[in-house]
């Protein structure tokens, strides 16, 4: 059974210690053959006067926003078109690569190429999946299905999906787009 101790500064709501359990839990579940109810996970709180580095007492940084967060934020504001609100989450730079398509880098970009190809889409989630790379990047892959109309507003459903997205300070920087939407219509 699996002990994990972290020792954190005084500041981190609830929200960011239950990401923190979750996080530690499944970390260990990588190495470690135990179920979750197997590990323990124990945060330590310490007051910011009872810790110094370089002889300097020092506070914590805030948490990182919760990057599934971030993209149920940005595909809930692209499903409703609030393009102003999808466009707050992105990063300069962005790449956004979808099946059949050259990369794209603006919202506008990726509106004129899905216009001939479907009237409207929704998405129905069936998981989401985040992890740390070894650098400033989480990645957060989403999968599910599509469903929606054709240009002839004949409707399709049940369509696989899945998104990749990486993000950094908080913003979107790429998205990775794989689906079956071609090869349905294809036979429709």
């Amino acid at each position: 059974m699996p002990i994990v101790e972290l020792h954190l500064l005084q500041g981190y709501g609830a929200e960011d210690k239950r990401r923190l359990h979750e996080g530690l839990t499944n970390a260990v579940r990588l190495v470690v053959p135990a179920g979750p109810e197997a590990i323990t996970v124990m945060i330590h709180e310490m007051d910011h006067a009872n810790y110094s580095r370089g002889g300097k007492n020092r506070t914590g940084a805030p948490a990182l926003k919760d990057p599934v967060g971030i993209v149920k934020d940005f595909l809930e504001a692209m499903e409703a078109r609030d393009l102003k609100s999808a466009r707050a989450l992105l990063a300069e730079g962005l790449v956004m690569q979808f099946p059949g398509a050259a990369p794209m880098h603006a919202l506008e970009e990726l509106i004129e190429w899905a216009g001939p190809r479907y009237r409207f889409v929704k998405k129905t989630y069936h998981g989401f999946e985040t992890m740390q790379d070894a650098g400033p990047t989480a990645l957060v892959y989403c999968r599910g299905t599509l469903s929606g109309e054709w240009p002839d507003r004949t409707p399709f459903d049940g369509i696989r999906f899945i998104d990749r997205f990486e993000i950094e300070k908080g913003r979107i920087t790429r998205q990775d787009v794989w689906n079956d939407l071609a090869e349905v219509k294809a036979t429709a």
